[in-house]
């Protein structure tokens, strides 16, 4: 008779196991994509003291430095612009060469780097926009020169740590902010 009970518990138990464990297996949900649209850029231009003018995006916030330098903010993106101006002073070969040094000190992390020659002979306007692909700290790199007297240069910088995937719109949108002021640029 005890081993009748035991059977029966034993029984019992297999069958409310057996009940119990019969759910729909559980799947993982897949990953979510961050949907980040931002609005289409109006430009308007920007003049100073300094000896160049240039369009930059109105949602932006510039603010000026020394020696005709501006940090171009972008608060909703957590990125900020640097422009950087320089006087030729007949030694456009190691400004070229400082420029060129810091794009490609970015190669380590760097996919890949794109280089997109620009010249607009009417304005005297000669530059290199460098795409820099992966996840190195900036994205969007430029100079731009008349070769006998300015040397402006260009780089974006996120306030995040760099994933490429993450920020792609972001960067997308503020690479073209950077091409749009780059091909604007004027020397007075």
């Amino acid at each position: 008779m005890h081993k009748n009970l035991i059977l029966k518990t034993l029984l019992l138990f297999t069958i409310v196991l057996t009940i119990s464990s019969c759910k729909k297996d559980v799947l993982p949900k897949p990953s979510s994509q961050l949907r980040l649209e931002y609005p289409i850029a109006q430009y308007a231009n920007f003049e100073s003291s300094c000896p160049f003018t240039f369009v930059m995006n109105e949602d932006a916030i510039i603010k000026g430095q020394k020696d005709c330098g501006f940090t171009i903010m972008y608060p909703k993106m957590k990125a900020t612009v640097y422009l950087t101006y320089k006087s030729v002073n007949d030694d456009i070969d190691k400004l070229l060469r400082d420029a060129q040094k810091l794009t490609f000190e970015h190669v380590i992390k760097a996919d890949n780097i794109i280089e997109q020659p620009y010249a607009n002979t009417a304005n005297k306007v000669y530059g290199m926009f460098y795409h820099v692909d992966g996840n190195a700290a900036t994205n969007s790199q430029f100079y731009v020169t008349d070769s006998l007297k300015h040397f402006v240069t260009g780089s974006v910088y996120f306030y995040a740590k760099p994933n490429f995937d993450s920020i792609m719109p972001a960067t997308d949108y503020i690479r073209n902010d950077m091409q749009n002021l780059m091909e604007s640029m004027k020397w007075k």
